[in-house]
């Protein structure tokens, strides 16, 4: 009985503030709070609550065989208790369904999994104690920032006690094969969902393309085109961003009628379900080893880590926030390592990606900054007044307690 896999991104990351170079020792608040909070409450109006409220009645609507599942931020969940607690309540709410799983994730939606192995170890741990703390879940599979995974991040994951792992179905990976079937890490028992990034993306980025030619998407086409695949394939993996759903396309695209009618259009055929990840793993055995030999993401064309390291100035600021990890840890101070951690999550060397054509676009839409080289350099300035000021300021205040 084939299935239907729908995994939704939530995050939202802590924007720095317009930070100059005359700022360093003097202002060490680095996050603007009145634009997060704006922006977050934007967000939530446009799609968090409405999609939630979508999400809840489909479930009822189909007696839970409409099943879902999210990967939600720590810093996200910290933005919903601070800026839209009903935000979080919607969440809870669906969560208490049954029809819902929520994921592992790094907690700041970092790069650590591929720059330091302990902070990896202790982000992921951290968000699964939030989990447990807000929804009463303890996560059984992971995904990784954006997706981000190879052999090792794998043997990693399994090595902290993960079922599985949700990883992009990229072309050079898979060869041959297709996404629509569970597989098996290369060196561990950790099993692998794959992004069936084609149609994922018929929803994500194309839906109201005009210039496509299979505009307009309905969820009768869309339906045929999941069902095509009976017979050759157990598992489709829809995973997009959540804010696809009212942020990216606006209500007025009909993304939100869209989604309200999806569910039925697969139900149609009696064959097909709806599974969360688990519930996947549990139904499907893995039909082959896979090996990731090289670093994949979901991001742009090349589904790599140029979005995040592709340029000189995203090495850099990389390299630099990162070798700080042993002065910050040894500081043992909850609110250094905090900020510290808030400044390792990923957008903000995104915002430094300079790549061109349609990938460009895409990074420039999601920037706040005017360049990537004005994103870097005000990202420098925080993190060197971080460095000369923060640390040591905590380093005086420990000397002399």
């Amino acid at each position: 009985m084939p299935s239907v896999c729908f995994y939704f991104q939530v995050h939202q990351p802590y924007r720095l503030k317009h930070y100059p170079f005359f700022s360093i020792g003097k202002d060490h608040r680095y996050f603007d709070r009145d634009k997060n909070g704006a922006i977050f409450r934007k967000v939530a109006h446009k799609c968090y609550l409405p999609a939630n409220q979508a999400m809840l009645n489909l479930i009822r609507r189909h007696d839970g065989r409409f099943r879902i599942a999210y990967s939600i931020t720590g810093v996200a969940i910290d933005q919903m208790a601070e800026y839209a607690p009903e935000v979080l309540e919607s969440f809870q709410e669906l969560a208490a369904t049954g029809c819902v799983e929520l994921l592992g994730e790094t907690y700041y939606h970092s790069l650590a999994g591929v720059y330091d192995e302990d902070e990896f170890r202790a982000q992921v741990a951290l968000h699964a104690k939030a989990m447990q703390r807000h929804f009463g879940m303890r996560p059984k599979v992971f995904r990784n920032t954006e997706l981000i995974y190879n052999d090792r991040v794998g043997s990693v994951v399994a090595g902290m006690g993960y079922q599985g792992m949700i990883a992009e179905g990229a072309d050079d990976i898979l060869g041959w094969r297709s996404p629509n079937f569970v597989y098996e890490a290369a060196d561990s028992r950790l099993r692998l969902l794959l992004k069936n990034y084609r149609l994922s993306d018929d929803i994500a980025f194309r839906f109201s393309n005009r210039a496509w030619s299979e505009f307009p998407l309905t969820a009768p086409k869309f339906a045929d085109w999941v069902h095509a695949i009976s017979g050759n394939g157990e598992t489709v993996n829809l995973f997009m961003d959540y804010e696809t759903f009212g942020e990216h396309q606006w209500e007025a695209t009909g993304i939100f009628e869209f989604l309200d009618h999806l569910p039925r259009e697969v139900l149609k055929r009696r064959d097909w379900d709806f599974l969360t990840p688990t519930e996947v793993l549990d139904r499907c055995q893995p039909v082959a080893p896979i090996s990731y030999g090289r670093t994949v993401s979901w991001a742009d064309v090349d589904r790599d880590l140029t979005a995040w390291q592709g340029n000189h100035m995203q090495k850099s600021a990389l390299k630099q926030v990162y070798d700080l990890a042993a002065e910050v840890r040894s500081r043992n101070n909850p609110a250094t390592l905090d900020l510290w951690r808030r400044l390792q999550t990923s957008d903000h060397f995104y915002y430094m990606c300079t790549k061109w054509m349609a990938d460009g676009d895409v990074h420039a839409y999601f920037s706040p900054y005017g360049s990537p080289y004005e994103a870097f350099i005000n990202y420098m300035n925080v993190l060197t007044d971080f460095r000369q000021s923060v640390l040591k300021l905590k380093a005086h205040k420990e000397a002399v307690a």
